[in-house]
């Protein structure tokens, strides 16, 4: 400090802004206790302060794990920020753990103080909304029936080997390993043309047959040597419970095995069209939805569709990860109930894109004492009075301002790592999404609040 070293002041207001915020701390602290008989015995672990701050520099900064614990490690200012100071700083799977330990709930309850926050320090007022959806992708990679049955033999026959290595044995009996034919027959698939592939008696209806019945094959025998090492344990405890987490992931990964392989005898083989919801798109992240949208350049995606309402500030004042790919406008009559409950009023504004039109939605905004409601028709013939409202001034300007949310959502993918979700499991994946926007509003709020002190300070002179 003596040296003139300080914090860059977008960080120094939002380190500022949670000094003043205890209840955050205390959800935060709430989680990380949770399910501990003793939490104030034992080795010490990262307190609430620095959990939440550096899950907040590491979305702030769109850093992973390891650069997150060398930059913090190396950084004065960081130490400072992150609330580590002279401390010890641990390592990068130190803050993996005590990310996961959070709760989606609890980020969501955090996100809602922040917006709480804001609007008591006068720094939004709830009088325009905006709303859209996007889609955050899984970490997967493009799913077909081959590549899936792939997954499932040489996953299987890798978990079993790590049992029998586990339980002191060469190989378990009846057990073979099928994943270098699994591997021909998979890659033969892939590079069939056109023509071959075509036919209900085509060359890729019988290598699919090959491949579906190895498949079958190391699924049912790894069963079966789930069963021959039923009685089998460890010598100690510690080997016992890896032995149960190995039996845990082999059964798991059976499970969604018989149903990919129900998923392509259904499909490839007896030529059923398989609804989506019955479908699974990795054994990976079996969470994982299709989203068509009707986009040019990505007409299917995979992942979660997501819904955001945005202030005119800037705060993303509501998210919600969806199940499944709901239509749009079933969005907006909750939407206006959150957004009363947040701000004690009805937004003068609502904007949002032609996927969220009904009539009903329109009428829901005007009995919710909406000023303006910016939502083109979709489809079919408007009536002069729609055509007449569709060209005024408010709805133009309305629908200007919507725009603005296409821009925040660019932001949050490229600049806080909302594009990829690299994390496993549903819970996971709302908690990824949960920290980028917190940190979206956190640096929204540092930014109203410096904005704030420069004026005064110049008004002051």
């Amino acid at each position: 400090m003596r040296q003139g070293v300080c914090l860059e002041p977008l960080l120094q207001s939002i380190s500022d802004f949670l000094d003043r915020q205890h209840a955050m701390i205390e959800r935060v602290r709430r989680d990380l206790v949770r399910g501990l008989k003793q939490p104030r015995k034992g080795r010490r672990g990262l307190t609430a302060p620095q959990v939440l701050r550096s899950l907040i520099l590491m979305r702030v900064k769109n850093w992973d794990y390891r650069e997150l614990r060398e930059r913090i490690a190396d950084g004065v200012t960081l130490r400072q920020f992150t609330d580590f100071y002279c401390d010890p700083v641990p390592k990068h799977d130190a803050f993996n753990r005590g990310f996961n330990r959070l709760t989606p709930q609890t980020l969501k309850a955090v996100n809602d103080l922040v917006v709480q926050a804001a609007v008591a320090l006068g720094l939004e007022d709830g009088a325009r909304l905006r709303v859209d959806t996007t889609v955050v992708e899984t970490d997967i990679h493009h799913p077909t029936d081959n590549t899936l049955l792939w997954d499932v033999v040489r996953v299987v026959t890798r978990l079993v080997g790590r049992l029998a290595k586990a339980l002191k044995l060469r190989r378990i009996n009846g057990f073979r390993d099928r994943r270098r034919s699994a591997h021909r027959r998979m890659y033969e698939i892939q590079r069939m043309t056109t023509k071959q592939r075509q036919g209900a008696g085509s060359r890729q209806t019988a290598t699919y047959r090959e491949l579906i019945g190895i498949a079958e094959e190391v699924v049912a025998n790894a069963k079966t040597a789930l069963e021959k090492t039923a009685r089998m344990r460890g010598k100690d405890l510690f080997a016992a419970m890896t032995i149960d987490a190995l039996r845990d992931e082999i059964a798991h990964y059976c499970g969604l095995g018989a149903r990919v392989i129900d998923q392509a005898r259904r499909r490839v083989l007896d030529g059923e069209q398989v609804p989506n919801a019955e479908k699974i798109y990795s054994i990976f992240e079996p969470h994982t939805d299709l989203i068509k949208r009707g986009k040019v350049r990505t007409p299917v995606e995979f992942g979660h569709k997501v819904f955001l309402a945005e202030s005119a500030k800037g705060l993303i004042t509501q998210y919600e990860v969806l199940k499944g790919n709901p239509c749009d406008e079933v969005h907006v009559a909750p939407s206006l109930k959150r957004h009363r409950r947040a701000f004690g009023r009805a937004p003068e504004l609502y904007a949002s894109d032609r996927g969220f039109f009904s009539e009903q939605n329109v009428t829901a905004c005007v009995h919710g004492a909406v000023t303006t409601v910016s939502i083109p028709q979709r489809g079919g013939s408007k009536t002069p009075q729609r055509h007449a409202y569709e060209r005024s001034a408010a709805f133009k300007q309305g629908q200007r301002f919507r725009a603005g949310i296409e821009g925040r959502i660019s932001v949050l993918m490229r600049g806080r790592g909302m594009k990829r979700c690299r994390a496993d499991g549903a819970e996971r994946f709302a908690l990824f999404v949960g920290a980028a926007v917190l940190a979206n509003n956190l640096m929204i709020v540092a930014a109203l609040l410096t904005r704030r002190s420069s004026r005064r300070r110049k008004a002051a002179r």
